[in-house]
């Protein structure tokens, strides 16, 4: 009786999807790096291309609104669920440039059509007042999942001498037989609004275009370039990187769902502004960093930001037509990897000349998402999308 309560919430749904994904996702993240250049010799170079690839089906996410109109959101989302975790499976068995770059193309087709519908489920089936907590809920979920995966991963392959190929496998398979459990678990949810299954463009969404754009510029220097660092220039083992992971990941599972309330409490507008000027001042201090602990720190610090961006999400919510939600969630992740997909190549060359100036890069990009939130009003709502919306009716009251 108490199984079946479980499965007839929605929320519980978008719990579940949340475990599941970062259990496989983070073991091909967390082990891509010393993978590539212990078995395949990646250079900067390599790795550039391999996430560059890896970014063109975010690119093209838009392209899930046609999909959309043969296979319901959900169904959608537990099927790229499948289609990621049979991409980490086989990721092992083919240790050459080449083999990497198919293999990643597969788990990321998987994954970005997920995170699109995710994305659009989670705004459409949880109402605004709950959403900036609920959202924290979740990246407490996905806490819990990478905490278990990289902790796995420190044990088996550090003190069982796991292969990378059997590793990869096993996360992989775990992976297919969960989101097998939760296809058949949970009932087909109705979201309350019918949705456009056309693209969605509009002018009044262009703040939230430009703020999604310039996060995925950070978060490609993030995720390629902070990481890369960590295990070139300080010689960081995988044992290593799992372990600061894990510390990552403690953090998000203690603090995440808090920030989800204090984006709820103080507001988009003050929330993102307090996050980039964290960012200028971390990517500065990646740039100059000769110390392999203030490394580590920062790297924590860094990805303990990436839970403020949850205000970008809320801010689209709470101006967008209810109808428009799953079309722009789709243009939101073409747009977020625009940057994407020319960043990890272009810097990835930067890097073999002075990998500062990539983090020198990351600065300038955090100052541009710094001059937007300027743009946020306090209290955004359909009609109030600009912080001069607000000013002009305070100014007429």
């Amino acid at each position: 009786m108490k199984f079946n309560h479980i499965v007839q919430k929605p929320e519980n749904l978008l719990l579940a999807m949340a475990f599941v994904m970062p259990l496989i996702f983070s073991v091909w993240m967390v082990l891509l790096n010393n993978f590539v250049i212990e078995k395949a010799s990646f250079t900067g170079v390599e790795i550039g291309i391999l996430q560059s690839l890896r970014e063109i089906p975010g690119f093209l996410a838009f392209t899930v609104i046609y999909v959309l109109l043969f296979i319901k959101e959900q169904r959608l989302a537990i099927l790229s669920l499948g289609i990621t975790a049979v991409g980490v499976a086989v990721t092992g068995y083919f240790p050459s440039v080449y083999g990497l770059y198919i293999t990643t193309v597969i788990m990321s087709v998987g994954f970005h059509y997920f995170e699109t519908v995710n994305q659009s489920l989670t705004l459409q089936l949880i109402d605004k007042d709950k959403t900036a907590h609920f959202m924290g809920r979740l990246l407490s979920m996905k806490a819990i999942a990478s905490l278990l995966a990289f902790s796995t991963i420190w044990l088996i392959m550090d003190y069982f001498s796991w292969s990378y190929q059997a590793t990869y496998a096993l996360f992989g398979g775990i992976g297919l037989v969960l989101t097998v459990c939760i296809a058949l678990s949970f009932k087909q949810f109705t979201p309350k609004t019918e949705q456009n299954k056309k693209l969605v463009i509009k002018k009044r969404y262009w703040l939230f275009y430009a703020l999604t754009f310039f996060g995925g510029a950070r978060r490609q220097i993030f995720v390629v370039f902070a990481g890369f660092l960590m295990v070139e220039k300080f010689g960081y083992s995988v044992a290593d990187i799992s372990i600061l992971f894990i510390i990552n990941y403690i953090f998000n599972w203690l603090f995440a769902a808090k920030i989800g309330q204090f984006i709820g409490k103080f507001g988009e507008r003050f929330v993102l502004k307090f996050e980039y000027i964290g960012l200028i001042v971390l990517f500065c201090a990646y740039a100059t960093v000769s110390n392999e602990y203030i490394a580590a720190g920062l790297y924590v610090i860094d990805h303990l930001l990436f839970a403020f961006a949850i205000a970008i999400k809320t801010y689209f919510q709470k101006i967008a037509s209810p109808e428009d939600i799953a079309s722009t969630a789709g243009v939101s992740f073409s747009i977020n990897h625009i940057a994407a997909v020319v960043i990890p190549a272009l810097l990835g060359m930067v890097w073999i000349i002075n990998s500062a100036w990539v983090f020198y890069i990351g600065a300038g990009f955090a100052f541009c998402s710094f001059v937007l939130a300027l743009l946020i009003p306090k209290a955004p709502a359909m009609g109030n999308e600009l912080r001069i919306h607000e000013l002009a009716q305070e100014k007429a009251h």
